[in-house]
C-alpha cells in the first residue's frame, strides 16, 4: 500500500492589503467620543441626536401594526429600488408644498440621507476628482468624500455661510465635480446661508458648470426666522442641483429613511449604485412611515416649541460657561450651536478635562477640510431638558476653568 506523506506546513501567506482608502480615512470622532462619554451621568452636547421622548412612539407603533395587518405580503417582500409609491407620492406633496414642485417620480428612496451622499459619490466621482465644500463642513461628508479618493478644497466663508465669490474663483481654477452644502442650520455651525447667497450660488453653477449637493435634513426644524427657499429653487439651478432629505430628525432615525431629488440622468444612476448597495430601503419601514405623514406637521410643531426652549437655554447658560473672550451664534433652528473660545484654547487638548466633568462637546477641529480653527467646538442643545442643560454648562464651565489652571 502507498502511503502518502502529508505535504510539509508552511507559514500561511499574508492576506491582500485593505484598499489604500480606508486607511486614509478615519473613523468619526463624534462616535468615538459617544462611545467614551456613555455613562450615564456624563450630560453629552457632543451628538447629533434627537430627543427620544419626543419620539410619536405610539404612532409609529399603530403605523406599524396597520401596515403588518392589512398588508403582510407587501410590507415583508422585496420592494423596488426607487422606494415604495405611497412614501415617495407623501414627501414630494411636502417638498411641493414648501415652494418646490416635486413628483413622486423626481425623488428615490435612500436608507438614511447619508446613504444618497454615499450614492451620490458613487456615480459623480472618479478617483482624484475634485469637490468643494463648506469650512468646517458636515463631517460624514468628508468622509464619504475621503473614501471615493475625492480631492476635498474648503471654500472660505463666514457667519453666514459660503462666501459666493470664493466659490466662483475655486470653482474656475479647481474645475470640481460638485460643491456640497448644508444651507439651512448647517452642521456643525448651526448657520443659515441667506437668500441672496443661495442664488449667486446657483448662479455660479449655472455659469461655470458644477453639481450642487443640498443636504436639508435640518430645515423643519426651525425656531426663529422665515424659510429661505431652496438653492434647488432657484433659476439656473434646477438641472444641476441635488436635494438630500431626511426623517431622520423630525421622524425617528432608527427609521433610517431619506431620499435624493435630482435630474433624471444622475437619479438614474444613483438608483444602480444603490441596487448594488442594498437593493433597495426597507419596505415595512417605509410603508409605516408613509402612513405616518399626515400627522408629522403636528408633531414636527410640538419638537419645535420643545427644541426652541433648549436652544434658549444653552444660549443663556453660555455666558457664565465659556471664558470670557469666548463667541457663538444664535442659531435659528437646527441642533447645534458654534463656539470659538479664545485663541489660547485648543478644544482638542481640553476635552479629557472636560469629560472628568461629566460632561463632553465635540471640538472643532475634525469638522475642518483645510486648516483647522482649533478653538472652536459644537455643542448639540436637543437631547437635554433646560434643566439638564443649565447642569451641564456648569460643569463645563468647571471643566475649562480647571484645564485652564493646570495649563
Amino acid at each position: 500500500m502507498t502511503v502518502i506523506e502529508p505535504a510539509p506546513r508552511h507559514a500561511p501567506a499574508a492576506v491582500p492589503s485593505l484598499a489604500a482608502r480606508t486607511g486614509a480615512v478615519g473613523g468619526s470622532p463624534v462616535r468615538d467620543i459617544l462611545a467614551v462619554t456613555a455613562r450615564p451621568e456624563v450630560i453629552n452636547f457632543a451628538g447629533g441626536l434627537p430627543a427620544p421622548e419626543l419620539f410619536d412612539r405610539e404612532g409609529i407603533a399603530a403605523a406599524f401594526r396597520d401596515v403588518l395587518a392589512e398588508t403582510p405580503s407587501a410590507a415583508l417582500q422585496y420592494s423596488t429600488t426607487e422606494g415604495e409609491p405611497s412614501l415617495r407620492t407623501g414627501l414630494a406633496a411636502r417638498l411641493s408644498a414648501r415652494g418646490l414642485g416635486t413628483d413622486a417620480d423626481d425623488l428615490l428612496g435612500t436608507t438614511g440621507s447619508q446613504q444618497g451622499l454615499s450614492l451620490l459619490a458613487t456615480a459623480l466621482l472618479e478617483p482624484g476628482d475634485t469637490v468643494l465644500v463648506e469650512d468646517p463642513c458636515y463631517l460624514a461628508a468628508l468622509q464619504v468624500f475621503g473614501l471615493a479618493g475625492a480631492r476635498v478644497v474648503a471654500v472660505p466663508g463666514d457667519a453666514d455661510g459660503v462666501d459666493p465669490a470664493a466659490l466662483e474663483e475655486l470653482v474656475a481654477r479647481e474645475r470640481p465635480k460638485l460643491f456640497y452644502t448644508v444651507p439651512t442650520f448647517q452642521n456643525p455651525t448651526g448657520r443659515t446661508l441667506p437668500a441672496d447667497r443661495r442664488a449667486a450660488v446657483a448662479d455660479v453653477a449655472a455659469r461655470r458648470g458644477v453639481w450642487i449637493v443640498e443636504d436639508d435634513p435640518y430645515g423643519e426644524l426651525r425656531y426663529d426666522g422665515e424659510h429661505v427657499p431652496w438653492i434647488a429653487s432657484y433659476p439656473g439651478a434646477e438641472d444641476r442641483t441635488v436635494l438630500l432629505g431626511s426623517l431622520s430628525k423630525v421622524m425617528a432615525p432608527g427609521l433610517r429613511l431619506g431620499w435624493l431629488r435630482a435630474p433624471a440622468a444622475l437619479r438614474r444612476a444613483c438608483a444602480v449604485a444603490k441596487q448594488a448597495a442594498d437593493l433597495h430601503t426597507p419596505t415595512v419601514n417605509q410603508l409605516a412611515a408613509a402612513r405616518c405623514l399626515g400627522a408629522l406637521d403636528t408633531h414636527v410643531a410640538r419638537v419645535r416649541d420643545v427644541y426652541r426652549e433648549r436652544r434658549d437655554a444653552m444660549l443663556a447658560g453660555l455666558p457664565a460657561a465659556l471664558p470670557e473672550g469666548s463667541s457663538w451664534n444664535r442659531a435659528e433652528g437646527g441642533m447645534f450651536l458654534w463656539a470659538r473660545l479664545p485663541e489660547s484654547y485648543d478644544t482638542t487638548e481640553l476635552l479629557p478635562e472636560v469629560v472628568r466633568h461629566d460632561v463632553a462637546y465635540v471640538p472643532g477641529a475634525p469638522f475642518y477640510a483645510g486648516e483647522p480653527d482649533r478653538a472652536t467646538l459644537r455643542l448639540c442643545f436637543v437631547t437635554q431638558t433646560p434643566e439638564e442643560i443649565g447642569e451641564g454648562l456648569r460643569r463645563l464651565g468647571e471643566g475649562l476653568r480647571s484645564a485652564g489652571a493646570g495649563a
